[in-house]
């Protein structure tokens, strides 16, 4: 939902989400193209070594300009293999996130060409941005 609201920075470009199976999510983008990875993310080895795959070959085949994360565990290998391919790489730290950046959020910030954050005082943990919220 949060990365719907940015939707129109990227109107007109053609464009592919990567997420996780759920009812929320396959109702959401019904009408775009979507590519499932592999959950639970939660530290799950077996799910990033699944998602190290897909990630691979989907930043391969597509030679994306710019990737954009809300977080979660998808982020930290589509963001590893989207800077070996140059991509312009976009973190949106959760707006659940109020007082600590996440996991994938401390993992892929040095990788992050822009990172921002949803809460003012989060903004101060250096090199994040806070610009408002999403929702």
């Amino acid at each position: 939902m949060q990365l719907l609201r940015l939707q129109p920075a990227w109107e007109g470009f053609e464009t592919a989400w990567v997420t996780l199976p759920a009812a929320d999510t396959d109702y959401l983008l019904r009408d775009e193209r979507t590519i499932h990875g592999r959950g639970p993310t939660n530290r799950s080895l077996r799910a990033l070594a699944s998602n190290l795959w897909l990630a691979w070959r989907v930043v391969r085949r597509e030679r994306p300009d710019a990737i954009i994360s809300t977080g979660a565990a998808l982020a930290v290998p589509f963001f590893l293999f989207g800077k070996l391919f140059g991509a312009r790489l976009i973190f949106v730290e959760s707006l659940t996130r109020t007082t600590s950046l996440s996991l994938s959020g401390r993992l892929v910030r040095p990788l992050s060409d822009a990172f921002f954050v949803q809460w003012p005082d989060l903004a101060q943990a250096g090199r994040a941005r806070f610009e408002g919220r999403l929702l």
